[in-house]
């Protein structure tokens, strides 16, 4: 089959399908197809692959080992013991801890860069390239089987240019390999393992493979070797090869393209949000919440878009609809396994329809959104519950993914841990999972006033539920490493709990919180998992927004000025004041220093979208002009950039790169928003801030773009969708007039602030008239304090409400839209 593919891989009439061909015959044929280009993840612990059929397949795509690979896999969960290091490479001197984590194969690895490029050239040698991330579990699998394997690394070395990319440093060069791997197999996700020739075009792709044949799965070795076979004849194959190649690049590039007709306007919004709502309401899982059966993940910007779409449509039945959908999922999130009890945070995504069994990794950007989320929830419905998960967030993230010293944040934690001290296989959630004998043992106290003769476990055992046996059923642990263990998940509601005791409410909650304040302190003393301290721009920026947001609503002091210290961390450290670039990431050093690579990444469109965003938020809270001003000049960095000037919307990636091969418009919102979606809501937002007119109609220019995409399956695209609601329905403009820290401002701003508003801008008006607000937009020198106290106007369509001073009277103008006007 393997020569087959070859000779049709160098016929003249083969373009995508030779390559299709050539990769199924080395990737196997038991992976199940993914047809999307979105965001994909390395998974475990999942069985069944989703139904291709569905539309929400463009919403998480993912790659999924077939269940014969997860079987065949388990011994790759074992951590060699420490010895020390036979083989030391290149990536030694890197500083992003996944290639740190390559550093000992016995490869000869290269980061991507000139020097690889120019040894492939010189050498005529075709590149291995593997790409993945610190915290993916078959990313160290493949490692464990492979990449440490001698006889495979002197194979790699002798014959190809090896190169080792993390994906989160470049996500420019992982979008188009993944593009191409995705194109021609139909599957992706990490490690991705991908064959160029030495000019950089990629021939072959794969995802995981084993390090020697495993039933139809044909091994590294195999695949290896079979390249290698082919190469003598490189000379022979080169133009045939350079052609096809040409012509898979051609074809992705049309695939991939996004750009506006002439003229084009947005498609219509309100028809866009109800399909958009509609294509959700048919993927949503009632019981617990969600979309889809199994697995399951928190898609922020599905649950935002839910939101907003109530927002405006709160008197219809799909308004209410989709309220009660994002709440629901909200809630059992919160109540589920993928919410950490004991630590908080909340875990990448659940393996079952129910949200128990996690997959145990934690991701900043996951953080972000949903402390994002959680807190607008508790701004529509005033539940106390949604509060206090966005504050559990911003605590884990306080804690655990913070620079102390730089005021930025790390990027995730892995999955797996080794279970104790002195042990050497890691285990997928060891640091997070309990037996019943050890919360037994924690908890022994007899309750007074309880029935019978109740434990503090029995009572924790029974809210929480968990068993002697374990909670976790066979089919959610394919790997045998949960058997016995419980993943806590609340069963039952305090009330429900208090009255099966015979206890009060106020009790159980006592009880509950000093039960889960014993088993944080055990933890720490459990070894941790790994911590990827690489802290990423566009991931920062996000986590700037969630500070700052969360930080607004509950007026906490503490959560705002870690907003403003993530802010000056993101100016101190990735921004480059003199090329005028953001940095795509810096490092945690040995010494607590913050590092920096030579020469160091630049930023790329989602690290300026995300940070931009976070700015807008930042100066929202804390109203200093000084984040509002670097917010515009980013955005005219941005568009110089990244804007498409013949298409509309912007390019992933510095189109002037000509070693990135595609130049991409993502079209996805799917575990991050698109960078896209993001800069149509920035730069609406930023004209009203500015008054550049030209950002507004920039706004209207990116929307147009993705106008099919928007058209057919706004499922893809929510966070977009609610920039093209916030086009239609304008913002409002709120204007405080006083002084920033007198408590009759602070009383009209907490009055803005308890509500979600996703269609507004708030400023301040101090009265210096020589202001950056003022500077740009002159009619706010007329706006002015009334009778001495402090006055909101509400502004839209070019008129103003008049000035308000009473915060419960602002509250209900800004609730129903009432206004007496005046004209500006």
């Amino acid at each position: 089959m393997l020569r087959l593919a070859w000779r049709r891989l160098t016929s003249r009439n083969s373009c995508l399908e030779p390559v299709r061909l050539l990769t199924v015959a080395f990737s196997g044929a038991e992976s199940p197809p993914q047809t999307s280009r979105g965001n994909v993840r390395c998974f475990r612990g999942v069985h069944h692959p989703p139904d291709c059929r569905s539309p929400l397949l463009h919403s998480q795509p993912v790659y999924y080992p077939s269940p014969s690979v997860f079987l065949s896999m388990e011994s790759g969960s074992e951590e060699p013991p420490s010895i020390p290091h036979k083989h030391t490479n290149r990536l030694a001197k890197q500083k992003s801890p996944y290639l740190l984590q390559h550093a000992h194969n016995p490869v000869d690895w290269y980061p991507w860069g000139q020097d690889a490029f120019d040894k492939a050239k010189n050498e005529d040698k075709p590149i291995f390239l593997s790409v993945g991330y610190s915290t993916c579990h078959w990313c160290h699998v493949m490692e464990r089987e492979s990449f440490e394997d001698e006889e495979i690394g002197k194979l790699l070395s002798d014959n190809f240019v090896c190169i080792k990319v993390d994906r989160e440093e470049r996500p420019d060069v992982d979008k188009v390999y993944m593009n191409f791997v995705q194109a021609t197999s139909g599957g992706g996700g990490w490690p991705m393992s991908v064959w160029l020739t030495p000019d950089l075009k990629p021939f072959i792709g794969g995802t995981y493979f084993p390090p020697r044949d495993q039933g139809r799965r044909p091994g590294l070795m195999t695949v290896l070797t079979r390249i290698i076979e082919q190469f003598p004849q490189w000379e022979n194959n080169r133009p045939a090869l350079e052609s096809s190649g040409e012509r898979i690049l051609e074809a992705l590039k049309k695939g991939t393209a996004i750009a506006a007709n002439p003229g084009e306007a947005p498609p219509l919004a309100t028809d866009v949000a109800n399909r958009c709502f509609q294509q959700l309401a048919n993927s949503y899982e009632e019981e617990y919440g969600g979309f889809r059966d199994a697995p399951k993940f928190p898609t922020p910007v599905n649950l935002m878009f839910l939101m907003s779409y109530w927002c405006v449509n709160h008197s219809t039945s799909e308004g209410v609809e989709a309220l009660q959908m994002a709440l629901h999922t909200l809630r059992m999130m919160a109540l589920g396994g993928i919410h950490d009890h004991v630590a908080q945070g909340f875990h990448r995504y659940s393996t079952d329809s129910s949200w128990h069994v996690p997959h145990f990794e934690k991701m900043l950007y996951d953080q972000a959104q949903l402390a994002v989320a959680y807190i607008t929830a508790s701004q529509i419905s005033g539940e106390q519950l949604f509060a206090d998960v966005a504050k559990d967030i911003l605590l884990y993230v306080s804690r655990d993914l913070s620079d102390k010293q730089s005021g930025g944040f790390y990027s995730a934690e892995d999955a797996d841990s080794v279970p104790a001290l002195g042990e050497t296989e890691q285990r997928e959630g060891a640091f997070c999972i309990w037996t019943a004998s050890e919360i037994r043992e924690l908890l022994p106290d007899v309750v007074e006033g309880a029935t019978g003769v109740t434990t503090q476990a029995d009572i924790f055992m029974h809210h929480y539920g968990v068993k002697d046996q374990g909670n976790v059923a066979p089919e959610q642990d394919p790997h045998g490493e949960l058997q016995g263990q419980n993943v806590l998940i609340v069963r039952y509601s305090v009330e429900l709990t208090a009255a099966r005791f015979g206890i009060g409410v106020e009790k159980v909650s006592e009880l509950m919180a000093s039960a889960r304040a014993k088993m944080a302190e055990v933890r720490k003393g459990r070894p941790r998992p790994h911590l990827d301290t690489k802290m990423v721009a566009s991931w920062n920026g996000l986590m700037l927004s969630a500070y700052a947001r969360v930080g607004a609503v509950l007026g906490d002091k503490a959560f705002l000025e870690r907003a403003v210290q993530a802010g000056s961390f993101l100016k101190e450290y990735l921004w480059d004041a003199e090329r005028q670039t953001i940095l795509r990431s810096c490092y945690h050093g040995d010494k607590m220093e913050v590092q920096q690579i030579s020469p160091p990444i630049s930023g790329f469109l989602d690290d300026y979208a995300f940070i931009i965003c976070g700015l807008l938020d930042l100066y929202e809270a804390t109203l200093q002009t000084e984040w509002l001003q670097w917010a515009e000049e980013l955005q005219l960095r941005q568009d110089m950039m990244f804007w498409d000037d013949q298409g509309g919307g912007y390019f992933c990636s510095d189109p002037s790169d000509s070693t990135v091969l595609l130049q991409l418009k993502e079209d996805q919102d799917g575990a991050e928003p698109s960078a896209n979606s993001v800069s149509a809501s920035n730069l609406l937002r930023l004209s009203h801030y500015t008054g550049r007119q030209e950002w507004h109609q920039r706004s209207q220019q990116l929307l147009a773009a993705f106008s099919d995409r928007l058209t057919r399956i706004p499922i893809a695209l929510p966070e977009m969708v609610r920039a093209l609601m916030a086009q239609h329905y304008m913002l409002k403009q709120i204007v405080i007039c006083g002084q920033k820290d007198a408590p009759d401002t602070a009383g009209l701003l907490a009055a803005v602030n308890s509500l979600f508003l996703p269609h507004k801008v708030l400023m301040l008006v101090d009265g210096e008239t020589d202001s950056f607000l003022c500077q740009r937009l002159p009619v706010l020198s007329s706006m002015s304090q009334h009778g001495g106290v402090a006055a909101a106007y509400v502004c839209q369509y070019f008129t103003c409400s008049l000035p308000v001073t009473d915060p419960q009277e602002l509250r209900k103008i800004l609730l129903d839209g009432s206004m007496g006007t005046q004209t500006e």
